[in-house]
Parts: structure tokens; sequence; C-alpha cells
């Protein structure tokens, strides 16, 4: 049962085929509603290799949320926002560009962050998992202010953040124009910590 489902394409090794179809299924539908046995299926490896690999969901969905810091924190919205702008301010206001070319793109699939705390609350493990991980951008957006000069840079990437997520759940409300109404608002803000 371990062989590659796509023919013609390298062969990946198991663990990252299992991840790979995990972080797919996980982005799209969440957590509850992917089992196993799905994950076995598309990553076309035996349910021992899963669990050989990830003994329990819980620690394959821990990976994907590793995997999504990984990739979509600082793969495409830090590093987006860095190859966009200029100036440390610049970099900010870039986020809501990054955020408005992903929020029209057909990957759109949310913050998995926001999704798997609120699917499993703030006290289970995965929840708190994604407290930790949205602490991170936090942290990042703390970074970005303290390199603009900003003042209360604990208080403006709460802020922040809170555009940042907005912004995400209007787009998934169907808002085209979120990012760059959140991107207004951040204007404001920046200009409020000078």
């Amino acid at each position: 049962m371990d062989s590659d489902p796509r023919p013609g394409t390298p062969r990946l090794p198991p663990r990252e085929r299992i991840l790979s179809a995990a972080y797919a299924l996980f982005s799209r539908r969440g957590i509850r509603d992917v089992g196993v046995d799905e994950v076995v299926a598309r990553s076309g490896v035996a349910k021992a290799t899963l669990y050989r690999h990830f003994p329990s969901k819980n620690d394959l969905v821990l990976a994907f949320l590793a995997r999504r810091e990984q990739e979509w924190t600082l793969g495409m919205v830090m590093a987006g926002a860095r190859r966009r702008g200029g100036t440390p301010e610049a970099r900010l206001l870039a986020i809501f560009d990054v955020f408005d070319e992903w929020f029209r793109g057909d990957d759109f699939d949310a913050c998995a962050f926001i999704n798997v705390l609120l699917e499993m609350g703030r006290e289970h493990p995965l929840g708190q998992a994604s407290i930790a991980h949205l602490d991170t951008i936090r942290c990042l957006v703390r970074g970005m202010a303290e390199e603009a000069g900003l003042r209360d840079t604990d208080g403006f990437a709460r802020s922040w953040h809170i555009l940042m997520k907005g912004s995400i759940i209007s787009a998934a409300e169907g808002d085209t124009e979120a990012a760059h109404r959140a991107r207004a608002m951040a204007s404001a803000l920046i200009e409020r910590h000078r």
C-alpha cells in the first residue's frame, strides 16, 4: 500500500506524503471532519505507517500546525511582506497586500490556527497549540513594529493582529475588499503608535 498515488511524480518519503495529505485535508475541512482513514487513503500509505510516524491524530495535527507556521506564517505572509515593503512601515502594511492576493486566490482557506482553536476549544491541547502559533504571529508583528520605531509595540501588535484575524474572517464571509479595508485601518493604527 505504500505507493505514491501520483504516477510520474518523484516518490516522497511516507512521512512527507502523510503530512502533505493531512495538510490539504485539514486546511480545507478542519480536524474533526477528517478521519485517519482518509489521510491514509490520500497519502497512499498503510495505517501502520501513519501511526509509526504520528502515534495519534493529535500528533498529526500538531505537525500540520507546525508546517502551517512554516509555510503560511513565515513563508507566505512574513516573507511576502518583507519582499514587498522597502521600509519597516511599508512591510507592515504589505501584510495586507499579501492577504489581498491570498483572499482572491483559489487556495484561500482562512486561518488554520483560528479554525483549529474554534473547532477544538482553548483548553484542548490542539487549541493551546493554535494559541501558541497565533502568539508567534503577534511576536513577529511586534518585531516589525520595533523595527519601525513605533511606541507600545505589544499593544500595537495585539491591535494589528485583530485587524489580520478580522480581515481573514471577513474574506471567508465573502468580502473581497477585506484586506483593503484592514490596510486602511492599519495605516491609522501606525499613525497612533508613531
